[in-house]
């Protein structure tokens, strides 16, 4: 068998493995073209009006409710920021944000719903033990929560449409640095944690003296009482040979019958 016999028998795919990596590559660059357009048109104006229906139709209340999110304070990377909110705010739309089937707000939290699970491909996941790191919990208004996620979606979508790979960050690092006890932190007013205390140091005082002039009014209108009841009980008793009341008894006697 001469080699050029040997070389006609060699099987055709041979030479087919440089063209099946260039087919591999142009069909990848071609997907990751059509995510990068698909991540970077996925947030659209509908969304925003949607979420600015729901500010609008909410009543207006002191009223406030508890939900986790991230403490800016202690995250300050943009990019990393709307990391951590973005997964919040679909647990948010999941379990506080609740409205009756079949109503305008609640098709509109399904609508939302449904575009957060199409975004998750354009967010790379950093590691799960940080979960719950730059987290901590807000009191406040639902329209203070509504404002809060219509400017996460909002700020969102313009970093995707100037850059739609910019979520593939990681923020790891950044997730390290905030405080372990941020999640265990409550967002209150600054007068607000004094308040119990304050009251406490001037109620007590208070109750205290009411309580002692209570108590010694009471204790002087009895001892006062126990003084007087005696001489009125022997003024009964004893009356005075003068008095009317023996004149009359000696007139009686007198009378002839």
């Amino acid at each position: 068998m001469t080699a050029r016999g040997a070389a006609g028998r060699c099987p055709p795919t041979t030479w087919l493995g440089p063209w099946l990596l260039l087919v591999c590559l142009l069909v990848s660059s071609s997907i990751t073209e059509e995510v990068s357009e698909h991540c970077s048109h996925m947030i659209g104006n509908g969304h925003l009006q949607f979420l600015q229906q729901l500010i609008d139709s909410q009543m207006e209340t002191s009223c406030q409710i508890a939900f986790e999110f991230v403490d800016q304070e202690q995250l300050k990377d943009p990019v990393c920021y709307l990391k951590k909110a973005f997964l919040l705010v679909q647990d948010i739309m999941e379990d506080t944000m609740r409205f009756k089937d079949n109503t305008p707000n609640a098709n509109i939290i399904m609508q939302l719903q449904e575009l957060s699970l199409r975004l998750q491909s354009c967010f790379t996941k950093d590691y799960a033990e940080q979960d719950k790191a730059c987290v901590r919990t807000f009191y406040e208004t639902p329209l203070q929560l509504l404002e809060k996620i219509k400017n996460v979606f909002n700020e969102t979508k313009n970093l995707l449409k100037k850059d739609w790979n910019v979520f593939s960050k990681n923020c790891n690092d950044s997730f390290a640095k905030c405080s372990s006890q941020g999640h265990e932190r409550q967002h209150l007013g600054p007068s607000v944690p004094q308040l119990p205390g304050f009251v406490f140091r001037l109620l007590v005082p208070s109750i205290i003296l009411v309580l002692l002039a209570v108590g010694g009014l009471l204790f002087y209108r009895r001892r006062r009482r126990g003084h007087r009841d005696p001489s009125t009980v022997d003024s009964l008793v004893e009356q005075p040979e003068g008095s009317p009341l023996t004149q009359d008894e000696d007139r009686q006697v007198e009378l002839p019958v």
